[in-house]
């Protein structure tokens, strides 16, 4: 019996990835800012299953959006699926609700690490599964660029590196 049962590593590395993303974001909302020079670049599909965006901001970013979480954010509440944040657009006030499921990216430029998360298949994201995108990497290196409305809070981004693309083949 036991030898029909195989372990499914990158299920497991995809929940702990996510995992560690949602403990981040939780010790930063029980603090209520991000500590010492910590900042967020959170990049997700502004059309995942469960996003609740201002259709205005799904306008300007029919695809995916980068968020950045530094010194100018309100109400981060973290649940176990999702997180939501009061961010700012343009002067104008906004609340993002965000499963984690839909982010695609996660980069902490103070520290140089970040995780990149392949797109979840259709369906899977954000329905409360924990269903593993074909594949989630640990990279090293710069925050994603960010997206024209967080350059004019936080300045430009890099792109964040995977340590695959130095390896030997």
């Amino acid at each position: 019996m036991s030898e029909d049962i195989e372990l499914d590593y990158d299920y497991l590395m995809h929940k702990a990835l996510r995992t560690l993303m949602r403990d981040v974001l939780e010790m930063v909302a029980q603090l209520r800012d991000a500590p010492g020079a910590h900042h967020f670049y959170i990049e997700f599909m502004t059309h995942g299953a469960g996003v609740d965006i201002p259709d205005a901001l799904k306008q300007e970013y029919p695809e995916r959006m980068t968020i950045v979480l530094q010194h100018q954010f309100e109400n981060l509440v973290v649940d176990e699926d999702k997180f939501a944040v009061t961010l700012w657009f343009k002067g104008k006030e906004s609340r993002l609700v965000i499963p984690f499921q839909a982010v695609t990216s996660f980069a902490d430029p103070s520290v140089q690490f970040g995780l990149r998360f392949e797109p979840a298949e259709s369906g899977a994201a954000g329905e409360g599964t924990d269903a593993p995108a074909p594949k989630a990497e640990p990279a090293r290196g710069a925050a994603p660029k960010a997206d024209a409305a967080d350059k004019e809070k936080s300045g430009d981004g890099a792109d964040v590196v995977s340590l695959d693309a130095f390896r030997k083949k």
